[in-house]
């Protein structure tokens, strides 16, 4: 397997130390602070460790307090109900005697009932398109002088974007990307561990998405940026090891905090997750001339 994904893989099995306390690995993605879609994974992953057979179909998170990557984290599971078709659970992670994170997710047993869905865009496949390094810098081409929106790292998921802002025109007042990405290899059979692949995933470019047009602005180094929230909604069954097609836009960013949204599909079109993400988006302010 590919030593990145075996890598997450590992990351995502928690130790248990009591009936509802667990214990995670972290990881530093590059910039020093735990990923949110790390703790997302190991929270939900926590909270399927208290449960059977129901599957999740909605989490809500807020993130508290950066998570250091040099030190594991504490994932403590409230079983808050059990009811006859829904169990709810809330989560909260601890690092250095402080909450980090909390998360409240809700699961539900197999029903059948109506089932309709939104039409999902038409795009090129991802076989036609570049990795996302490529597309960056054919970017960074176009416009050198412009600062880039993203920034391209190795990463247990592949990325190839079917949509990104054109660098040479008007920074957009209503930033949006469509991306397909997958693991880089195949994982196992496993419907939990796939949903918190995909709780992992979700974290991409949510906030990406809703500060492009400020990156396009005045550049990353520029800004303060971090993920106050998360939330989503799991519609149907997905492998995070084929092609998924995120759709994000970011209708309004306002006081300091930009949201976007997002719609995950299967290569066949059909809608499988649905995301929505708060974020700080905060201008440095200049340091004072020598």
């Amino acid at each position: 397997m590919n030593p990145l994904l075996a890598d997450l893989l590992q990351v995502l099995r928690l130790e248990r130390l009591e009936l509802d306390l667990f214990r995670g690995e972290s990881r530093d993605p590059g910039h020093h602070r735990v990923f949110g879609g790390q703790v997302l994974g190991q929270a939900l992953a926590a909270a399927y460790a208290t449960i059977e057979n129901r599957g999740v179909h909605s989490l809500h998170a807020y993130f508290l307090r950066a998570g250091d990557p040099d030190h594991p984290i504490v994932y403590e599971v409230d079983r808050s109900r059990d009811g006859a078709s829904f169990t709810s659970r809330r989560v909260v992670a601890i690092q250095h005697g402080e909450q980090i994170f909390h998360m409240s997710a809700s699961f539900q047993v197999q029903e059948e009932g109506v089932d309709r869905q939104g039409v999902m865009p038409d795009v090129p496949g991802p076989e036609s398109l570049p990795d996302m390094a490529v597309a960056v810098e054919e970017m960074k081409k176009k416009a050198p002088d412009r600062p880039r929106p993203f920034i391209a790292h190795d990463r247990p998921f592949e990325f190839r974007p079917a949509l990104l802002p054109d660098p040479t025109a008007e920074v957009p007042r209503e930033p949006s990307m469509r991306i397909w990405f997958r693991a880089v290899d195949r994982v196992p059979d496993d419907e939990v561990l796939h949903r918190c692949l995909l709780a992992y995933a979700s974290d991409y470019y949510l906030l990406g998405t809703a500060v492009m047009d400020a990156r396009l602005a005045v550049g990353p180094k520029n800004l303060q940026m971090a993920s106050i929230d998360h939330a989503m909604w799991f519609h149907r069954p997905a492998r995070a090891d084929e092609w998924l097609l995120y759709v994000l836009d970011s209708p309004t960013s306002s006081s300091s905090r930009g949201f976007a949204r997002g719609s995950i599909f299967s290569r066949d079109g059909t809608l499988v997750a649905s995301t929505a993400q708060e974020g700080l988006v905060r201008r440095r302010k200049p340091e004072p001339a020598a």
